[in-house]
């Protein structure tokens, strides 16, 4: 799974998610991906899961990228726990996604069949999505 090697501080504030995405909203290596048009957090073991998804699908053909890091820690607090003494330990990483984020891109094979593992892909993740197509691919 996805983690980062080391971060600056272990517990982060929750912020928000605001507004449409300023970076990745275009695809940049493939031909075909898989865009977010909500907000929402992915975390590790979902992005794992839509990547191990596609990979079944497409078998040994083609090229996948993953454009969506999870950096962000997560943190909970035990069951069974009082509400106060402190934030929660850190239990997992999530990648913050805002609308017209490029979340998967495809490359090396053709359009039914990337479509048919994006859409598999789509339903392991938390947020609405669409597939987009670059311009100029598949003619």
């Amino acid at each position: 799974m996805l983690a980062p090697k080391r971060i600056k501080f272990r517990k982060w504030q929750k912020g928000r998610l605001r507004g449409p995405a300023n970076r990745g909203a275009t695809i940049a290596f493939g031909e075909i991906g898989l865009k977010a048009v909500e907000h929402g957090k992915l975390s590790s073991q979902q992005i794992e899961a839509a990547r191990i998804a596609m990979m079944r699908h497409i078998r040994r053909g083609g090229k996948v990228w993953i454009r969506v890091f999870p950096d962000h820690p997560v943190t909970a607090k035990p069951l069974a726990t009082r509400q106060g003494s402190g934030k929660g330990a850190p239990v997992g990483w999530c990648a913050p996604v805002k609308p017209g984020r490029v979340l998967y891109e495809i490359k090396g094979v053709d359009l039914e069949l990337a479509k048919r593992a994006l859409t598999l892909a789509s339903h392991k993740l938390p947020v609405k999505t669409v597939i987009v197509v670059r311009e100029g691919a598949f003619e």
